[in-house]
């Protein structure tokens, strides 16, 4: 199960934190997910996905990190196609942000 901004399910109070937040410079992309890092609740991991689900890259983060942010390079010819963000929280599932170029 992948959650969005526009379908939360319940966790519908969580969007704020969990969204996953992308922004586009030159051949890269820069995730950020505005969530507090600690032990006990985190981010676990951010990974970026084409259009049919192939993998391009992620990053697994620790609880000790001080921010959730990815920087990926992006493949080749990206201008105009989709993409695919996700954001796993430790306590609040995955979540999925579409991106077009």
């Amino acid at each position: 199960v992948a959650f969005t901004q526009k379908h939360p399910g319940h966790w519908a109070n969580k969007t704020g934190s969990h969204v996953p937040e992308v922004e586009a410079k030159n051949d890269k992309l820069i995730v950020r997910t505005p969530h507090p890092m600690s032990e006990k609740h985190y981010i676990v991991r951010h990974t970026l996905v084409d259009s049919k689900g192939n993998f391009i890259a992620g990053h697994t983060f620790a609880p000790t990190d001080e921010k959730a942010v990815s920087r990926f390079k992006l493949p080749a010819n990206s201008a105009g196609k989709k993409f695919y963000v996700t954001s796993f929280c430790n306590k609040h599932d995955l979540w999925v942000q579409k991106v077009k170029l």
